[in-house]
């Protein structure tokens, strides 16, 4: 019902735009993909190289971190066609995360063990040649992307996630590891040679996973969505049961205020949660709750109750969210569902929306339940997605809004950078 609902919803809003025609000199898709009613898509380019995170300047140019090769800048037409392409920043270590200050005199870009800024020309969109090391310290073993967000009402404070070292990472469970943690750093009073990721900023959350996909509701609060466990299992009587296919979730996690700590657990690397509660069949679990693997006297299901932050929303196992954005409405969240790789049949390889409600209070949040499994809808999707792979279908990463109120979506496996839109 929600997912009719919105999608209805998403039509009605739909702008009276044109429907595009093809870029001029770009492939036709790879894959065939499907958009949900209202909206429409193209493909503006070809040829990327693992292009992952993306932000526009104010004169529309389009900044695209390219992994293994740096920051590529992209100048568009009025139907939002690439029509010129040039390598600004040539740096192999960048891999993900990038962002520009508000005032946009400096672009800020992350590799798997620091942040680096450079001078940015708004007018002109010209790069300073010179690097200054911002931030570093990060671990680079285990998930290796740090995405970077800046608080649109504090233009001083750099948000930067960092993943776990491996799939159950054990000592991240002290937030004094700096893993599976987001941080927050003051960048108005940055030392000279850079703070050190670990030692220096506050918490933003921890015991997050991966929680590589950031952004901020129209509160300023945070939002991020997390990429959960693979191969777990669930001691049920005395015996190891498989539970992987279906969990544990995925999850959209609320994060809060950024200007002070936040010094509360996210669950990981021992609470996590519950997609399909016919799996874990020792207890009568719902949607969203948090369980662990292996139940003991010292913790168990009730300590995850008790002592762990729950997600807002959960997702389908092994969908690997990777890019959120709100719309300028912020009545619906936009995540890149990347695609599973420990999961038969595949999930994933698509673009969902999360519509979002204002309560009475003022605060946003899912209009769907923390127990719901349909708090989401398809927006961009395979025709068959449990036949998808990485050579069969796109695996979305990046999200990017222009002025026109377009969404860009670009995919690292395929190189491929799609415009999606409403008419």
């Amino acid at each position: 019902m929600l997912r009719v609902a919105a999608v209805l919803l998403m039509a009605m809003k739909a702008s009276s735009q044109s429907i595009l025609e093809p870029c001029p000199g770009v492939p036709a898709p790879l894959y065939p993909y499907n958009t949900a009613p209202g909206w429409s898509y193209i493909k503006v380019a070809d040829g990327l190289s693992n292009p992952r995170d993306l932000i526009f300047d104010s004169q529309g140019r389009l900044l695209i971190v390219q992994k293994g090769v740096g920051v590529s800048q992209h100048s568009l037409d009025l139907n939002g066609c690439v029509t010129n392409t040039s390598l600004v920043v040539s740096d192999a270590n960048l891999n993900h995360g990038i962002r520009l200050s508000p005032d946009e005199k400096t672009l800020y870009a992350s590799s798997a063990s620091s942040v680096f800024s450079w001078t940015y020309d708004p007018t002109t969109g010209s790069v300073g040649p010179d690097s200054t090391r911002v931030i570093s310290g990060m671990a680079t073993s285990g998930h290796s992307t740090r995405t970077l967000v800046m608080s649109p009402h504090r233009p001083d404070l750099l948000v930067v996630s960092h993943g776990s070292n491996a799939n159950i990472d054990e000592d991240s469970s002290d937030p004094q590891t700096a893993r599976a943690i987001v941080k927050v750093f003051n960048i108005s009073s940055t030392p000279a040679d850079g703070y050190d990721f670990v030692s220096e900023g506050w918490n933003a959350g921890y015991g997050l996973r991966n929680e590589v996909g950031l952004a901020f509701d129209g509160n300023n609060m945070l939002w991020g969505v997390e990429n959960s466990a693979d191969d777990l299992s669930r001691q049920i009587n005395g015996t190891s049961v498989d539970i992987h296919i279906d969990n544990p979730a995925e999850e959209l996690n609320f994060l809060g205020d950024v200007t002070s700590p936040n010094n509360d657990w996210y669950g990981y690397p021992e609470c996590f949660t519950i997609w399909d509660p016919s799996q874990v069949a020792d207890r009568a679990f719902q949607v969203g709750e948090q369980f662990v693997q292996v139940p003991t006297v010292d913790f168990d299901d009730d300590s995850c109750a008790r002592d762990s932050v729950p997600p807002a929303l959960s997702f389908q196992a092994h969908s690997a969210p990777l890019g959120c954005k709100f719309d300028s409405s912020y009545s619906n969240l936009f995540v890149t569902m990347h695609g599973s790789w420990d999961r038969q049949p595949p999930t994933g390889y698509k673009v969902v929306a999360v519509p979002f409600t204002q309560g009475d209070d003022g605060s946003y949040g899912p209009t769907a339940a923390s127990s719901s499994n349909e708090g989401s809808f398809d927006v961009f999707y395979p025709p068959d997605e449990a036949q998808c792979s990485s050579s069969t279908c796109i695996r979305p990463v990046g999200l990017a809004f222009d002025g026109a109120g377009r969404l860009y979506v670009t995919s690292d496996a395929s190189g491929e950078l799609f415009l999606l839109y409403t008419g």
